[in-house]
């Protein structure tokens, strides 16, 4: 065989190789993320060429983006302590609104935490279950918040089930927390269970927050949306709860499904970025480290 004749072959069996070996060496990773317009509301239509996904600092190729269809399961959070007394009414209305705007896309269970955390209505699809849930929301008297716990116990539930996509969605008001949980403990909870963390928060201008309880939840709502990809929310009037959780279910309905290609390591990136290529547009991923399996 000829000098020419043996490089042919050689370039031949390389592009062949080639591909095989860098599928062999990259794996696919799944994030979800929201697009928003301006006005805050969802920005559909997007393509994988218009994101861009970065792992502590390196540059992913986005395989694909798609809008998320598979189901989701979202466990709702609601403060039934003395403080949040003057603001059931508009909670109930914000239920009422949320649930019908999900209704069939997934999985909805409803959690109070005044006092001890407590489940009012299992995870289910059956609009009628969670209509009779929101009957059972009452402000306890003589209660405080239990906000923190709640969020662990809901994470461990969520973490210990099957499927991909899970949200907590978080109602409170400022008054005193009484969980005595570091904001950190609570964090690496919602990391190892995945889900988005999302908080309405009905603030009142007299409200003192400098103590620990208070402090503690200050860091896991903020720190927590920010990690997950979640939204925070002050609300100077309980009347915007219906509109900002018919908000929220239409961003969650709207999330994008990204698929990524990344190095094939048994270490997972400690910072994801999402981006696109809109300077109209917010993106909420998460921002936390992935899980890379062994196989």
């Amino acid at each position: 065989m000829s000098s020419l004749s043996r490089v042919a072959v050689l370039l031949a069996f390389t592009s062949l190789v080639h591909p095989a070996l860098a599928r062999a060496q990259s794996q696919e990773r799944t994030i979800y993320a929201s697009v928003l317009d301006r006005s805050g509301a969802p920005l559909t239509g997007l393509t994988a060429a218009d994101f861009g996904v970065r792992e502590d600092g390196l540059q992913r190729e986005v395989l694909t983006a798609r809008p998320a269809t598979d189901p989701i399961r979202i466990a709702v959070l609601v403060d039934t302590s003395r403080a949040m007394e003057p603001y059931i009414k508009d909670l109930r209305n914000g239920l009422t609104a949320f649930f019908h705007s999900m209704e069939g896309r997934g999985e909805i269970a409803l959690y109070g935490f005044g006092e001890r955390p407590t489940r009012l209505v299992d995870y289910t699809r059956d609009m009628a279950r969670l209509e009779a849930g929101i009957g059972r929301v009452f402000s306890e008297s003589m209660s405080a918040s239990y906000l923190l716990d709640a969020i662990i116990e809901v994470s461990r539930d969520l973490h210990g089930r099957d499927g991909v996509r899970s949200a907590i969605v978080v109602v409170t008001a400022e008054g005193p927390e009484f969980s005595h949980r570091d904001y950190r403990t609570v964090l690496d909870e919602v990391k190892a269970a995945g889900p988005t963390l999302h908080s309405l928060v009905l603030t009142r201008r007299s409200f003192n927050p400098f103590n620990d309880g208070a402090r503690e939840r200050e860091f896991t709502i903020a720190n927590g949306a920010e990690l997950t990809g979640g939204r925070r929310e002050d609300l100077f009037t309980s009347t915007a709860l219906p509109g900002r959780l018919e908000a929220l279910a239409d961003e969650l309905k709207n999330q994008y499904e990204l698929v990524y290609a990344r190095p094939r390591t048994l270490i997972g990136a400690e910072k994801v970025e999402v981006s696109v290529n809109r300077t109209d547009a917010t993106v909420r991923a998460p921002r936390m480290s992935t899980k890379v399996s062994t196989d």
